[in-house]
């Protein structure tokens, strides 16, 4: 499908909402066409298995309009999200293991693909359901945006903020849709061969005090696994420009249904304790990041148990095979590894600069880097890995450019638990505003 018939598509639908319903939530409605060109290269610099190195350059058109909702107690309304990517440059020796552009059936990239996503929401006074195309950013689950066009995910969420300083969410996702893929596929955790078509969530965001925060949240992926998060962040102001803001995080995971029985199909691979692919973690993190004026200085550590890896949901290994790619909500979850593995202890820490302190607004950077070691694999007992990430970002301020921004991504690893690799990540945005 490509981009005109997405727009047209979009369009027709809301000449669909036409008269009184149309002109009650029309006025608050927003479309916008961000755009994102994606350069990737990943090079495995040791081991022998394919491929040696990944690179492509693609780009992302993301029309995305969001609705007002009628008047009335029970407000109604729907989201549309348009998807469309454009393959610049690729070859069949860079794409084999490409995480970006869907393959066709020659493995070779696709030339364009596209998505169309769709979403009704309903709202009455602070609460609000949403059942459709779902972008979450949660502690339990985090929609990954990693390439030139983001994960999603198919279901229901409800979020209510009834209650003075405290919100409520729960919902459930039947399907998710990889960042290199068109097709919906069921929901597997990593490794995992057989589809679940329940995620379940609820939890609690807390404000306890302006500077208190505290988190709770449940999740149970259908015959994978249950899973409990505990959070909770404070910031102590010391002056309008000097900081320290403390996270405290802790996910206790525990098998559910076939894979508590490791059935086959539904275990995990990697390391588990058993050798039976089932699930059994426990992961507890802390961090310190100080901040004062353009500086930000993070230190922090965290422990993973040695029952089996960290998981959450990821599509696993389906067949789909633009299924892969996910996210988590750790401070470990960097470019290349994530530092999840069984037994694993990471130290790990970052600095960040504003350069706007320099007369240079919208331009940043960062270094972070992550120690890990008392990894289990099938192969070793104590290996170890680290990995140094550079970020930076810069957004133009002014001018016919106004609101450009370029980044530039650059990851180093070296694991005794995995291949060795270098990877580099180019962008270029930029979004139109259409209403």
């Amino acid at each position: 499908m490509s981009l005109k018939k997405i727009s047209a598509t979009l369009v027709s639908g809301s000449i669909a909402l036409s008269g009184q319903a149309f002109a009650d939530f029309s006025s608050d409605s927003k479309a916008t066409l961000g755009m994102r060109s994606f350069y990737f290269n990943n090079d495995n610099r040791d081991g022998v298995a394919a491929p040696s190195k990944t690179e492509e350059w693609a780009q992302g058109f993301m029309l995305d309009f969001k609705s007002g909702y009628t008047e009335g107690p029970v407000g109604l309304g729907v989201d549309a999200l348009g998807l469309l990517g454009v393959t610049l440059d690729s070859g069949q020796g860079r794409h084999v293991g490409s995480s970006m552009i869907p393959s066709d059936s020659d493995n070779r990239a696709v030339d364009e693909w596209s998505r169309l996503g769709l979403t009704g929401k309903v709202k009455m006074s602070k609460t609000e359901l949403r059942y459709g195309t779902l972008i979450p950013k949660l502690p339990i689950l985090v929609a990954n945006d990693g390439r030139v066009l983001p994960q999603t995910f198919e279901g229901g969420q409800i979020t209510s903020s009834e209650f003075k300083d405290l919100t409520l969410t729960g919902g459930r996702i039947e399907h998710a849709t990889g960042r290199a893929s068109t097709d919906q596929t069921g929901l597997a955790d990593m490794g995992g061969t057989r589809e679940s078509n329940q995620f379940a969530f609820a939890g609690a965001d807390w404000k306890v005090t302006k500077d208190l925060t505290a988190q709770y949240y449940y999740a149970q992926l259908e015959n994978y696994y249950n899973q409990q998060f505990f959070g909770l962040t404070h910031t102590l102001a010391f002056s309008d420009s000097q900081s320290l803001k403390t996270d405290l995080r802790y996910f206790r995971t525990d098998a559910s249904g076939e894979n508590s029985s490791g059935t086959s199909g539904y275990r995990i691979s990697g390391y588990t304790k058993n050798g039976d692919g089932v699930i059994d973690n426990r992961l507890w993190s802390a961090a310190l990041i100080y901040s004062l004026g353009a500086h930000a200085i993070t230190a922090g550590y965290q422990s993973v148990s040695d029952g089996s890896s960290f998981t959450q949901l990821n599509q696993g290994g389906l067949a789909d095979k633009g299924a892969g790619g996910s996210s988590l909500y750790l401070y470990t979850d960097r470019l290349i590894q994530s530092f999840t593995r069984a037994g694993e202890r990471t130290l790990f820490g970052q600095y960040a600069y504003d350069f706007a302190a320099l007369g240079v607004p919208g331009l940043k950077a960062s270094v972070m880097y992550l120690s890990g070691d008392n990894i289990k694999t099938r192969s070793g007992d104590n290996q170890k890995e680290w990995e140094r990430d550079i970020f930076l970002d810069y957004v133009v301020q002014s001018g016919a450019l106004k609101g450009v921004g370029f980044g530039w991504r650059n990851g180093k690893s070296n694991s005794e638990a995995a291949r060795d690799q270098d990877q580099n990540r180019v962008f270029v945005s930029y979004s139109i505003p259409l209403l």
